[in-house]
């Protein structure tokens, strides 16, 4: 199902046919490509995503929350679900963690009865159907049945704006309830003051996956209201403040019919004076529509800096997922820098702006080098925002969010980011970057002591123990730190580090060919199976986690042997699980062994150009695409990760991705697309096109790179970021001459 905004349908309709292919009837279209995007793929299996109102890399995810916990409700709200208790103000995207769902604000009048909660802590709820329900990047809109009120949301980066349509009602209300958490989330300190009858200021403290999470806002009516009501812990307070854990106001209107009241609430993780410096900087008006077309217009300007021709099926799937790698990292800092920092301290970001929500055991793969080709300059603050995250801790991020370290997933992550933007050219302290990746190195935390002393990471008994996909992830994480140390003539550095890119080596079994975990007396465990899913290995298998040695493929092959590990690769897309196999559930997207619902499988297809097989590459790409993505709710087939799984797609449908994340190479494949330009920030255009393209010609025939013929299989970030075209030709018979 796709919903538009009708204030945006008013569009360009004039099509031309593209020159080269007119027989295939592919269309070059002047529409806008905001409404390719359906906001509402993922947001039911597995996905985790939500369909509310965001800009790119915004403070504010202004989106509907069903009120209901649960591992479908991560990100508040499951399209399978037929209630929404309100809207709060901040979301994570596709992730498998609970946290966020602040400032839950919600429109009621005298028609609501039923609660979500017991009647000492009530929480209203409204029915709501998605035939009444609609959404575009950066507008969200649905009538709430049980009151007749109709609820539109936009923002602006720090930002939420909202615009209620209320029936003729003497007790019409606009509740703000701080005391409203899902999953992991937990209030700890609220506080509400009343300035006028137009201005409400407070804060949320909260402690949840972010240990401590502070959000200050100011609230805004564009109606005053007739009177309001304070509330600690469901008990009236007659004040104009309230303090405690669980807080909320109820503003109350007499409303006409089809009366508007709008409602803006200004975020800030440093203070309530930053709060109303960004209300004051961003949203001076109470024009809801003019901030619906703000918000749409920068996502055009997001989305174009890619522009495809292909059939509309194509242009939903590929600007679907174009979006959803803009929703994270998010926006930490105040118009003015001000931001809460990792040490728990207020900080000023100057000259650039502050980002968290960091996902980087999945994003490195494919979303950060992604973002080093068309948002260099986020790239830029990003770095940054990792560097002022070691001022304040000693060390990168692991899994950041809202000024907080999780310390969630493994591997020092951060690290291949900052050298894959070194290498490609973005600007940074390159010597303060070594100086945090040595140091994150080098903790004795998370078993990196182990890591060090032996060379590899010893099981353990912990249920999370993950000890081989630990010694894979460290040692090349510290494959990038020699390479960034010995660019910068750190001899020293290069050299420690060099050593330690080959720990993979001390896992590696030559009897069963994979890797397989050590005791701290250097002994593989006795019991072993490859398909099994054991504390040793991070959300995945040995098969999963036998291909993660990017930064030394070829020798990986040695060690198995040319032969043996052609059939390997074979092996993990044709060995599926047995009907008894009690597989996990971030084991999704299976083919055979491959999981493309979890990150660690998202190169493996990749790795037949390696090894002289790439028409494997170029069928297998296709046949992912074609079965594990769509735009329904379902579009999915695991956790969209913070744009991870998003990242890989727009890669994929161009016919490029990086195996390894750091070496500023991207390998080739047939694009699923008729061609792609990327509109890049140096106003050059990198164009690739294809010739001959459908769905049964999915095999590169031959390659030409600025009208000369090309017989690579790889691009470097170079070639791209100096412009030209990359033209491949295809067909239906496998080419071996590539």
């Amino acid at each position: 199902m796709k919903f538009y905004n009708s204030l945006l349908l008013i569009l360009s309709l004039a099509v031309v046919s593209c020159a080269n292919n007119k027989k295939e009837g592919v269309q070059e279209s002047k529409e806008k490509l905001t409404q390719y995007v359906n906001t509402f793929t993922g947001t039911d299996g597995p996905g985790n995503t939500y369909p509310g109102a965001v800009v790119p890399f915004g403070m504010v995810q202004l989106s509907p929350d069903n009120g209901l916990p649960g591992w479908d409700r991560i990100a508040g709200y499951f399209y399978p679900d037929s209630t929404i208790a309100g809207f709060s103000h901040t979301h994570l995207s596709g992730t498998g963690a609970g946290d966020m769902y602040d400032l839950l604000v919600m429109p009621l009048n005298s028609k609501f009865t039923k609660s979500l909660t017991p009647e000492a802590a009530y929480r209203p709820y409204s029915k709501f159907s998605h035939d009444r329900e609609e959404a575009s990047p950066g507008y969200y809109a649905v009538d709430l049945l049980s009151s007749g009120i109709k609820a539109e949301l936009t923002t602006t980066s720090r930002v939420g704006f909202h615009q209620y349509t209320f029936p003729k009602d003497d007790n019409s209300q606009i509740i703000l309830d701080l005391g409203y958490s899902l999953n992991w989330d937990k209030p700890m300190e609220t506080k509400i003051t009343i300035e006028d009858n137009q201005t409400i200021v407070g804060y949320r403290k909260s402690k949840g996956w972010a240990a401590d999470q502070r959000v200050y806002f100011v609230m805004q009516f564009s109606k005053p209201f007739d009177k309001a009501q304070l509330f600690n812990n469901s008990e009236e307070i007659n004040a104009d403040s309230v303090a405690g854990q669980f807080t909320k106001i109820v503003a109350h209107y007499k409303t006409s019919d089809n009366e508007k009241i709008k409602v803006k609430v200004a975020m800030s993780s440093a203070s309530i004076a930053g709060a109303r410096k960004n209300l004051e900087a961003e949203l001076g008006h109470w024009d809801f529509e003019k901030t619906v077309a703000e918000a749409d217009a920068i996502w055009e300007k997001q989305l174009s800096k890619i522009t495809i021709e292909g059939t509309k099926a194509q242009k939903e799937l590929f600007y679907t997922n174009m979006y959803h790698v803009f929703l994270t990292p998010s926006l930490h800092s105040d118009v003015d820098g001000a931001y809460k920092g990792a040490d728990g301290k207020n900080h000023v970001a100057n000259g650039y702006n502050k980002y968290d929500t960091f996902s980087l055991w999945d994003t490195f793969r494919a979303t950060h080098p992604l973002y080093t080709i068309i948002s260099q300059k986020e790239t830029e603050d990003m770095v940054k925002s990792f560097l002022s995250h070691y001022d304040e801790t000693g060390l990168l991020p692991v899994w950041s969010l809202a000024g907080n370290e999780t310390n969630m997933m493994i591997g020092y992550h951060a690290v291949p980011v900052i050298v894959d933007a070194y290498f490609k050219g973005i600007p940074m302290d390159a010597e303060k970057a070594l100086e945090a990746c040595i140091a994150s190195a080098n903790e004795d935390g998370r078993q990196i002591d182990l890591y060090k002393k032996l060379g590899y990471v010893p099981t353990g008994e912990h249920h999370e123990n993950w000890s081989v996909s630990k010694t894979l992830e460290y040692a090349y994480n510290d494959w990038c730190i020699a390479k960034l140390a010995k660019a910068l003539g750190n001899v020293e550095a290069n050299k420690v580090f060099a050593k330690r890119a080959d720990n993979w080596r001390n896992l590696y079994d030559t009897e069963s060919t994979f890797f397989r975990p050590k005791d701290d007396q250097g002994h593989f465990v006795s019991e072993f199976s490859a398909k099994a899913y054991t504390k040793e290995f991070c959300e995945s298998n040995a098969w999963q986690y036998f291909w993660f040695v990017p930064h030394n493929i070829d020798g990986l092959e040695q060690a198995v042997g040319k032969e043996q590990f052609a059939v390997k690769l074979d092996s993990m897309f044709t060995y599926y699980p047995e009907k008894d196999d009690k597989l996990p559930i971030f084991s999704t997207g299976m083919i055979g062994q491959y999981a493309h619902g979890n990150e660690p499988s998202h190169h493996v297809a990749y790795l037949y150009n390696e090894i002289g097989q790439p028409w494997k590459t170029q069928d297998m790409v296709r046949k992912i695409i074609k079965t594990q993505y769509s735009t329904k709710p379902d579009g999915y087939c695991g956790n969209e990760d913070c744009g991870q799984m998003s990242a890989w797609l727009v890669f994929s449908s161009m016919g490029l991705y990086p195996i390894n994340p750091a070496e500023a190479v991207y390998s080739i494949t047939s694009p699923t697309v008729t061609s792609a330009t990327i509109n890049l920030e140096n106003g050059k255009v990198f164009k690739i096109t294809t010739e001959n393209q459908s769905p049964e010609n999915k095999y590169i025939q031959s390659i030409l790179l600025n009208g000369e013929p090309y017989n690579a299989l790889s691009i470097t970030h170079q070639d791209i970021i100096d412009g030209g075209n990359l033209h491949i030709v295809l067909g239906d018979k496998i080419n071996k001459t590539l």
